[in-house]
């Protein structure tokens, strides 16, 4: 879909921010960067009026975009990481690199602890980029925003 390229895979557990980083080029986080803030305009956000958006790397170079999409009964709200994971997800995509998560707030947004379970059931080694719209930035790891995450491998499921 996009010419970004695509991450590596394999990375051992506790994988830290510089070695999860380096499967990420300037021209895909570029990219990235750009499709987040288009889908952060894009969000709908009447009652927090705090919007945000998504890029999410696939491990095959595809990028998926979302944003936040609130309703007056706000737990039915979803946010932007969200809305991305299950945009790719309906694409057929299962396998994800990296995310780049835009706010216009001052500082920037890590995802909430939701977000991070949704995202830790298909990316545990996940990179995670935030950014504002006044150039403030902050990076982390899946694993440093969620240690000891419950995921598959908890319920005994085959494959984990």
């Amino acid at each position: 879909m996009t010419d970004a390229t695509t991450a590596t895979e394999g990375r051992a557990p506790g994988a830290g921010a510089a070695e999860v980083g380096a499967a990420l080029t300037a021209r895909s986080e570029t990219l990235l960067r750009e499709r987040a803030f288009a889908a952060m305009e894009r969000a709908y956000a009447p009652y927090s009026k705090f919007r945000v958006g998504a890029a999410l790397l696939g491990t095959d170079g595809s990028v998926t975009e979302g944003c936040n999409v609130e309703n007056a009964s706000y737990p039915a709200t979803r946010c932007a990481e969200q809305t991305a994971v299950g945009a790719a997800v309906t694409r057929g995509l299962r396998t994800f690199s990296a995310i780049v998560i835009a706010t216009e707030a001052d500082d920037p947004t890590p995802p909430c602890g939701v977000c991070r379970q949704v995202l830790v059931e298909f990316a545990p080694h996940l990179q995670i980029i935030s950014v504002t719209r006044r150039g403030a930035e902050a990076r982390w790891t899946l694993g440093e925003l969620l240690p000891a995450a419950f995921t598959p491998r908890w319920l005994g499921s085959p494959g984990t």
